[in-house]
């Protein structure tokens, strides 16, 4: 199973910011982030998830851990999508094709690779 952890971050809300996502398999580990001008916290975190699953390929088994209860709980207990419905929907494309399970993890409370998303989000963000 690929593990994907992610992390968004915003400097100011809304303000420039970043994503990041760590995705590992097996012995491989992937790094990735991006950044956006003017956006928000909410934004970054689901952008973290899409990009980590646009580095999977289809009908593979994935679980996502995100500190983001925002996205975990859209996504397993579907709270209501009144903003960043563009998002919503690529997300939605994305997981309709993979087996996705999702895991909440506390931020900032040691997990290795959620830092190491943290660290890649904040770097982005800062970069602006």
């Amino acid at each position: 199973m690929i593990q994907i952890y992610t992390d968004g971050y915003c400097l100011g809300n809304p303000g420039p910011g970043g994503w990041g996502a760590v995705i590992v398999e097996k012995d491989n580990i992937i790094e990735i982030s991006g950044k956006e001008i003017d956006t928000t916290n909410n934004r970054m975190e689901i952008s973290a998830v899409i990009r980590g699953l646009e580095h999977t390929k289809e009908f593979q088994k994935i679980k996502i851990f995100s500190d983001s209860q925002y996205v975990i709980n859209t996504m397993i207990k579907n709270w209501k999508r009144k903003a960043n419905i563009d998002l919503w929907q690529k997300l939605d494309e994305l997981v309709n094709k993979r087996e996705v399970l999702w895991e909440w993890v506390r931020g900032h409370e040691g997990n290795f690779y959620n830092e190491k998303a943290h660290n890649l989000a904040y770097k982005a963000a800062i970069s602006i």
